[in-house]
């Protein structure tokens, strides 16, 4: 045996450690491995959640599209008969007037309703019409802010609103207010829910805004008149004069 070739004993020694040392690799791998899945399938799991709470924005859901009402103004344009172009707005019986067919109802329809919509009344007027419609002109959402406020009136909803925000946007409360009890009117599928009542006057003073209500398009706000003045308009002035000079009379 030559003396620069290592013995089989070492060789086999050699080859032995290697395949241990294989074998841990091959373990952390494992669990490295596992490790990685379980943080995946955690993750798609909260997918949408942050500290707990669900973030419309992490779920990959959409808001709901927008419900065309009355008054509203749509274009509608044709790719291959640009002749049947036309801007329309929606009658208050909700339905539109088209050039060359037939009315469609569109109020409480989508945006791609519509245009299936149109598309099927063009059918007995062109073959297989191209009809792209949008939106031009909408409602825009509102407030209603009534009773003891500055100026009281329906204001545009432009951005996430709160109640105390809208009593100020309507020049705050007046002297006469009763800011303890502010009454918060909202519709629900056409009708009007119960009033939801806030305290703003201690919202404001503890500076508990995190329990401020929210408005929505549509919503009526309704400041009452406080105890002391609706008691002094109920009771007749005195006439300070005959007890200041009794002997007029």
């Amino acid at each position: 045996m030559r003396s620069g070739l290592p013995s089989m004993g070492a060789l086999a020694v050699c080859l032995l450690m290697q395949h241990s040392s294989g074998v841990a690799v091959a373990q952390e791998s494992g669990v490295g491995i596992a490790a990685g899945a379980a943080t995946r399938a955690t993750a798609k799991n909260n997918l949408g959640a942050v500290d707990g709470a669900l973030s419309l924005g992490l779920t990959g859901e959409r808001r709901p599209l927008y419900f065309l009402h009355t008054s509203d103004v749509v274009d509608i344009g044709f790719a291959l008969t640009p002749e049947f172009n036309q801007t329309v707005t929606i009658q208050p019986d909700g339905y539109i007037s088209l050039k060359g067919a037939a009315a469609v109802y569109s109020a409480g329809l989508t945006i791609p309703e519509l245009t299936l919509a149109i598309q099927a009344a063009y059918r007995t007027v062109l073959k297989d019409p191209e009809v792209t419609v949008t939106l031009k002109d909408f409602q825009r959402p509102y407030f209603i802010a009534a009773g003891e406020v500055t100026h009281p009136g329906r204001y545009e909803l432009r951005a996430n609103t709160s109640l105390a925000e809208a009593i100020a946007i309507s020049g705050g409360f007046t002297s006469h207010a009763r800011d303890s009890r502010v009454l918060l009117y909202r519709r629900v599928n056409g009708s009007w829910e119960l009033p939801r009542t806030a305290n703003l006057k201690r919202l404001l003073a503890k500076g508990e805004l995190r329990e401020d209500l929210l408005l929505r398009p549509g919503d009526l706000i309704f400041v009452p008149q406080s105890t002391f003045w609706k008691i002094r308009n109920q009771v007749p002035p005195l006439n300070l004069g005959f007890y200041a000079n009794p002997t007029q009379f």
